[in-house]
């Protein structure tokens, strides 16, 4: 399918895919970033290959970009939420990190491992199924037996005393 034929579809698709991306985040206006995002990778794909169903293709990227903005927010919402900013997470070495980096980022995970293997039973537990399962504190608070302002109560403790051991490492 050529370049025009494309634009032509995504045209006509337009606000099928506007009104699918804003069902699934919730936010017009991101909902129309992701729109034009996903222009962008379908015209990027289709001058590396050749797409034979490109309808399904259009949506299919729109929905996975938008699946991914989801994951992005949450993953975004459990760290900054608890007090644990971007500087913070920036101190952890990522893909490509000098060995320096790499260095400092395994000294701060094995500060922040000791920290967890301080906590309480109970608290580790609360660490592991929030942060390391994704579960809310509703099922957290079921899973444990206690109420979800206790999930809450700690969890910000547990953060307090990772985030402390992060910046004594400086």
């Amino acid at each position: 399918m050529s370049q025009s034929q494309f634009d032509s579809l995504f045209i006509s698709q337009r606000l099928s895919l506007l009104r699918a991306l804003q069902r699934l985040v919730g936010n017009p206006s991101t909902a129309e970033d992701l729109l034009q995002e996903t222009y962008l990778r379908v015209s990027r794909a289709l001058a590396e290959r050749s797409v034979v169903n490109l309808r399904p293709f259009l949506f299919q990227t729109a929905r996975n970009l938008a699946l991914d903005h989801l994951r992005a927010a949450r993953r975004h919402e459990r760290t900054v939420a608890y007090g644990v900013g971007d500087e913070v997470m920036l101190n952890v070495a990522q893909d490509g990190s000098s060995a320096e980096e790499a260095a400092h980022a395994d000294r701060l995970l094995q500060r922040l491992s000791a920290s967890v293997a301080s906590l309480t039973p109970r608290q580790q537990r609360i660490f592991t199924l929030s942060r390391l399962q994704g579960q809310s504190y509703l099922e957290v608070a079921k899973t444990l037996g206690v109420s979800p302002s206790t999930v809450q109560k700690e969890l910000k403790l547990i953060m307090a005393i990772c985030l402390g051991v992060a910046q004594r490492m400086g």
